[in-house]
């Protein structure tokens, strides 16, 4: 259709809008005008697949119609072809209803209705019939509130109904969330934002992409009340708004940002604009901020334009990229960011170049595309993370007392319903009936359900239904290939269409449960696509494509067209829904094309390492199973040469073997830029996992390219001393590396002062006891905790997992807690291998805690936990506050420095 074509038919549409006296969902003219001429642009972009055909019901009403129009304009196309029209005009409907009957409906802005309140997906989680199921259980709560006391009011419900745990980064529906009663930080937060709209109140969730003073990442919620912006944590209920545990860490953040559905022109920094959102900047909510300019030239000292910018923060041992610019016409770019350190990273063709942007200190960064594929060296990098700034609001003894004894109140609900999860005692008994004495098979089983949560009746079905088949093995095998999610929240329809539908054909030589059987291709919601792909594929091109796999990889270049741009997000489109629009982003291709070989008896996969496209075929030659690369941008497939990577490392003390993504990390350059291999973590304390010793002491096979291994030490102050070394792996070649981990100069120094007589309650006694009467003479560990809280289930886990090392060290660690009733609240059992010197207490009078504070000079006296290394001479060695990853490894740092 020529552009011409389609602005008639914009502008008949706007004049039959116009001319109704109907009610408008989108009430400024030009917007109006301008989604509808973006809807037009997306039908003509997805004409396959009669998939706006909801569009066209004449019953809707103006208010209905353009509000479908604007969704439809910006959806994904995973959200177009994997839910019927009327999902979205149910949801709506839903929408206009809370808008009509919640007292606040008629003071939310148009804009913020349009972008915060109607919009239904939040992430990229699963879309489900949340807002219905949500406002039917909320609306009577929250009626007769404000908006700020609603807004707290839906998130004491949601800690009702979930608590965090930390999980993969595959995201929950807002329901199997419910279901389940737990959730991570990006689950928790999808889940509260969901319930505020439901009722009608604008919500959002902020991203720090990665943290700059510690590993990891942290989402939230921000939510409008009354013409401003607040932010609480997701299920986890303060008395008053703007606070949260994270209040600390967040002052030192170099980025918060959230995606906008749509196009929108609010007052935040627009970072990016997309097909689909509207990625807005938020740090300036959260910490102080500087503005940094990135000016791009070439080896001849001339302006770049175009060139890509990746603004990176170490985290996780690699250089992880938070934002991506373009350059103008003058080469030059900006972002606002937290007074901290990133490497920037610009790119153009072949040519790239990097330096360290320290914001708020030096304004500009010249950057000079003088490097290119091929170079081998190291270089190190110093990188400070922003300073603590916290600022915390106001709380009363009053309100925090009644905000406890709330939240003791939803614990007692929420434990209430998880009570109803399977019991051992019935799956004994179920075991007793299907199993029939195979221990071993009935210990996986009872994982399995044990595992399943609010789930288990989904795993009780199938797993009865196979044992009456004679096929309780088969099910065994299907269940092993999924994640501890999936178990969580897979469906029986799933679970039967892949044990049904699953053929070994011609591929005896295949794992047959891994790369056919398998239903999990990559981080997709998975579905029951076997039984539909072999009703729609041609049985004889079903069996040309058996014969010869590579013809499957043809069809697929001719049939299915990239669209990269149609889905920025990355939401994996069902396999169902490829076939249907007969378009994809490429990382949705790929787990259509594995689908899809499957389906029809191929072994074929997503390699977990590099993300490359295989499948399995026999070579005529030795009639051998071998595996054969898919590129869907070559004629015809290659195998790709390899050589081998070592690394030379010295061990010590504090780090005998240096672990991926906790200390190293390799990426592979392609196209301007590095890209990380995802080696699996592992349980490194059973001797597996991706370590130094196991991958590159002896040397690993890697691919023949360009490579960076990142390496870095995290010290107490969240400053990272980092090294990228630059290098090629040559085919049938050995390269060899160092693995450098930089130290700081300075030993272990006195930084405060703890009086190791001071008392506490141990549990179990009814006297005080002193630090130094439990610990003797010499270094120990004290904390106090906070039950419950993300911070500390963190602390707790990094302790755990270097149990080995504390009990060697042999020292006591003193683990106190505010007051019995957050003692109450702590679960040993969810902290496996907790090391036996651990002693338990009652921080009696929050004497501990205030002492710590005082004596450290904490700018805040009430952020947990608070952990010290001191010894009975009274002198402080290492203090951490709050949020912090890898909490463990820092205090064995110290150790082995004393």
């Amino acid at each position: 259709m020529t552009y011409l074509s389609r602005t008639l038919i914009v502008s008949l549409l706007v004049a039959c809008l116009f001319s109704c006296s109907e009610s408008h969902f989108i009430t400024d003219e030009a917007y109006r005008h301008q989604v509808m001429n973006d809807f037009e642009m997306k039908k003509q972009q997805l004409p396959k697949g009669n998939l706006f055909a909801v569009c066209d019901d004449a019953s809707l009403s103006v208010h209905e119609r353009e509000a479908l129009m604007f969704l439809y304009a910006y959806m994904p196309i995973g959200d177009i072809t994997d839910y019927p029209g009327e999902y979205y005009v149910e949801n709506i409907r839903l929408s206009k209803q809370a808008s009509d009957e919640m007292p606040w409906g008629k003071v939310v802005p148009n804009e913020l209705y349009r972008h915060f309140v109607l919009p239904v997906r939040v992430n990229n989680e699963n879309l489900d019939d949340a807002r219905r199921v949500f406002y039917d259980e909320l609306k009577d709560r929250v009626k007769g509130l404000s908006m700020k006391d609603a807004i707290l009011e839906v998130n004491h419900w949601c800690h009702e109904k979930v608590v965090y745990t930390p999980s993969d980064a595959r995201t929950s529906s807002p329901l199997a969330s419910v279901k389940t009663a737990y959730g991570r930080c990006g689950e928790e937060s999808t889940f509260t934002v969901a319930a505020l709209r439901a009722v009608g109140i604008p919500a959002r969730q902020v991203y720090t992409p990665r943290w700059a003073h510690t590993d990891d990442n942290h989402a939230w919620v921000e939510a409008w009340a009354d013409g401003k912006w607040y932010f609480l944590g997701a299920c986890e209920p303060e008395p008053v708004l703007n606070l949260g545990w994270f209040n600390a860490p967040a002052s030192r953040g170099m980025l918060m940002h959230t995606k906008v559905f749509g196009r929108y022109n609010g007052a935040e920094e627009t970072m990016e604009e997309t097909p689909n959102y509207t990625e807005i900047n938020v740090i300036e909510n959260y910490a102080p901020t500087g503005k940094g300019v990135v000016l791009v030239q070439d080896a001849n000292g001339q302006p770049v334009a175009d060139a890509k910018v990746e603004y990176k923060v170490y985290n996780y041992a690699e250089f992880y990229t938070v934002a991506t610019k373009k350059t103008g016409s003058k080469g030059e770019t900006s972002l606002t960011a937290g007074k901290g350190d990133m490497l920037v990273w610009a790119s153009k063709g072949d040519r790239f170049g990097y330096g360290k942007l320290s914001f708020g200190k030096a304004d500009t960064l010249l950057l000079t595309l003088d490097k290119k594929e091929g170079e081998s060296y190291s270089i190190p990098f110093d990188l400070v993370p922003p300073v603590e700034n916290t600022f915390l609001p106001e709380v009363t003894p009053e309100q925090r007392a009644a905000n406890t004894l709330r939240m003791a109140q939803e614990d007692s609900i929420r434990n209430a319903y998880v009570a109803t999860f399977i019991t051992q005692k019935q799956i004994d008994e179920l075991l007793s009936r299907i199993a029939k004495g195979d221990a071993t098979q009935s210990a996986v089983i009872a994982r399995f359900l044990t595992g399943s949560r609010g789930n288990h009746q989904t795993l009780v079905d199938f797993l009865t239904a196979a044992a009456a088949g004679n096929r309780l093995s088969d099910a065994v095998d299907l269940l092993q290939t999924l994640s501890a999610k999936d178990l969580r929240d897979v469906s029986i329809e799933v679970l039967n269409d892949h044990f049904t539908h699953s053929s070994k054909g011609e591929y005896a030589q295949a794992d047959f449960v891994s790369d056919i059987l398998n239903p999990r291709v990559s981080n997709e919601m998975i579905t029951p696509y076997k039984s539909f792909f072999q009703a729609q594929v041609d049985k004889a091109d079903a069996e040309r494509f058996r014969r010869d796999p590579q013809q499957l990889v043809e069809w697929c270049k001719k049939e299915i067209m990239p669209a990269n741009e149609l889905n920025v997000q990355r939401i994996p489109i069902s396999p169902a829904g490829v076939w249907k629009a007969r378009m994809a982003d490429e990382h949705s291709r790929d787990i259509f094309f594995v689908s899809l070989a499957r389906s029809l008896g191929i072994p074929a996969r997503i390699d977990a390492v590099t993300g490359k496209v295989q499948y399995l075929t026999v070579n005529p030659a030795n009639q051998q199973l071998q595996t054969v690369d898919v590129d869907f941008d070559k004629a015809k497939p290659t195998q790709q040469a390899t050589g081998t990577l070592t690394a030379t490392f010295q061990s010590k003390p504090a780090l005998k073997d240096p672990k991926y993504y906790a200390h190293f990390t390799l990426s592979k350059y392609k196209n301007g830029t590095f890209q990380l291999l995802n080696y699996d973590e592992g349980d490194v304390d059973m001797g597996g996992g991706a370590t130094w010793s196991n991958l590159l002491k002896n040397g690993t096979k890697l691919d023949t390219g360009y490579y960076m291994m990142v390496t870095g030490t995290r010290l107490a102050s969240g400053e990272v001393l980092a090294t990228a070394s630059f290098f090629t792996i040559e085919a049938g070649k050995t390269t060899t590396v160092d693995l450098t981990m930089r130290e700081s100069k300075d030993k272990v120094q006195v930084i405060g002062n703890f009086n190791s007589e001071s008392t506490y309650l141990p549990i179990g006694s009814s006297e005080p006891t002193t630090v130094l009467k439990t610990c003797g003479r010499g270094y120990f560990v004290v904390a106090v905790l906070g039950a419950g809280q993300e911070p500390t289930n963190h602390a707790l886990r990094d302790i755990a997992a270097l149990s080995g090392d504390f009990e060697k060290w042999g020292r006591k660690l003193v683990l106190l807690f505010p007051d019995e009733a957050q003692y109450k609240k702590f679960r040993p059992a969810d902290f496996p291998g907790l090391p036996s010197t651990i002693v338990y207490g009652i921080d009696q009078d929050g004497a501990i805690q205030k002492q710590i504070a005082q004596g450290m000079k904490l700018p805040n006296a009430t952020i947990l936990p608070m952990f010290i290394v001191a010894d009975t001479f009274n002198r402080v060695v290492f203090v951490s506050q709050g949020y912090t990853i890898g909490l463990g490894e820092q205090l064995m740092k110290v150790i082995h420095g004393l």
